[in-house]
């Protein structure tokens, strides 16, 4: 059964060309910020216990990022709510940029306070990439919107699935500049995010959210010339509607799920004998789980409902919680194995959810709460970082699995409750 959402923008006339274009801009940048996003995953956890000397605080880093990605998250919400999508995502990716560079000079000068701080202002590029998704929807029919979100979420499985598995060539680049080997992805990042600055800046035009005001505007005031004479016609929905809630709370819990696994699975095979090129395989299949699966993901929220692939979200994230605790620390292909099952899981629950809170938001405050949600994100995904590394020292990362995944579920009677509600 198709799902119907909620018109927020249902009568919108159809701006196919702007659509394609926007489409094929957002793609671009989208290759080039997965690039900047999945090289600083693979090696943060790893540069951060060489500077610390401490596995305890392997997740810090990860913490650090997401934390920031959640003022990063409002910032470009905010900035996209006033000017438009083109400057608060370009400004997002400019300012993970410059988070790279601080990166990179924190370890030339081996100071891990300022290490702390650049990835907290790193964290600006994670947000951005996510808040880019919002923008293919903007312009989207409903009946269509999540296939437009998952147009913009594949593009990042190319940069997503290179970048992690140039950590190692990147990392003899840095050496031969005097910078530590462990710093050379983020080389990469920084690169990667400020050409993604670019490319928004300069062709991210029109603007779809701007665009979607507009025509929003114009069918408001042919309804009301309607109605004037006697012929009222349907106006869009000015109200929040439902699945504002559920869509939150899936999004939250994927994301703690799928960051405290991620950011930890580099550090158990780096403690089983593995180097940072098997580490950077198993994070380039799983960042390619995370988007790859995104046009077939679209089509399924589109045609059987945004809450059954919810459930289907924490069903999968099951599955990869026991797949990690059950394989064996040696097991290169099981990590794997897992990491594309919590690939999926996190793609499903981030199709789903995204189609929900667009749906429920009207145009006049879209950005602006759609900025807010994510800071929820961002904060779920510093909390499953840090506590992810509390968690394996003390008592090993398959209890850390196994207890994620398990998490993972209570998507599933929050689904049942939004349901009975309605």
């Amino acid at each position: 059964m198709t799902s119907t959402a909620s018109a927020s923008t249902s009568g919108i006339s159809p701006q196919p060309e702007a659509q394609r274009r926007i489409l094929a801009v957002l793609v671009t940048s989208q290759i080039l910020s997965g690039a900047g996003l999945a090289a600083g995953i693979t090696v943060g956890a790893l540069l951060a216990q060489d500077m610390l000397g401490s596995t305890d605080l392997a997740g810090l880093p990860s913490a650090l990022f997401t934390t920031g990605s959640a003022l990063a998250a409002v910032a470009v919400g905010r900035i996209s709510q006033a000017r438009g999508r083109r400057p608060g995502l370009a400004a997002g990716y400019l300012t993970g940029a410059i988070g790279s560079a601080g990166v990179i000079a924190a370890a030339v000068a081996g100071n891990p306070v300022l290490l702390l701080i650049a990835l907290f202002v790193y964290g600006a590029g994670t947000a951005t990439n996510l808040q880019a998704r919002y923008a293919g929807a903007d312009l989207a029919a409903p009946a269509h919107r999540a296939r437009a979100v998952s147009t913009v979420l594949v593009a990042t499985t190319l940069g997503g699935v290179v970048g992690p598995n140039l950590a190692a060539p990147t990392g003899t680049l840095a050496g031969t500049f005097g910078i530590p080997t462990l710093a050379g992805p983020f080389l990469l990042s920084g690169a990667a995010y400020a050409l993604a600055a670019l490319v928004l800046a300069l062709w991210l035009r029109p603007d779809p959210l701007l665009l979607a005001r507009s025509l929003d505007l114009q069918q408001r005031a042919a309804a009301a010339t309607a109605k004037t004479a006697g012929n009222p016609e349907p106006t869009p929905a000015e109200e929040r509607g439902p699945g504002l809630m559920l869509g939150a709370l899936t999004m939250v819990l994927t994301q703690l799920v799928m960051v405290a696994i991620m950011t930890m699975t580099p550090v158990h095979l780096h403690e089983h004998g593995h180097g940072t090129a098997a580490s950077g395989l198993v994070i380039a299949v799983h960042v390619g789980a995370m988007y790859l699966p995104s046009p077939l993901t679209g089509w399924l929220v589109d045609r059987y409902g945004r809450s059954a692939i919810a459930a289907a979200s924490g069903l999968t994230l099951l599955a990869a919680g026991i797949t990690a605790a059950a394989a064996p620390g040696d097991s290169v292909a099981l990590l794997a194995l897992a990491l594309t099952l919590l690939g999926l899981g996190w793609n499903f629950g981030l199709v789903s959810s995204t189609a929900m809170i667009t749906d429920a938001v009207p145009l006049a405050t879209r950005a602006k709460t759609q900025g807010m949600v994510d800071v929820s994100i961002a904060i779920a995904g510093a909390t499953g970082a840090l506590a992810s590394g509390v968690v394996v020292s003390a008592a090993g990362y398959p209890i850390l699995t196994l207890t994620a995944g398990i998490l993972s579920l209570a998507v599933l009677p929050a689904i049942a409750v939004t349901a009975s509600s309605r």
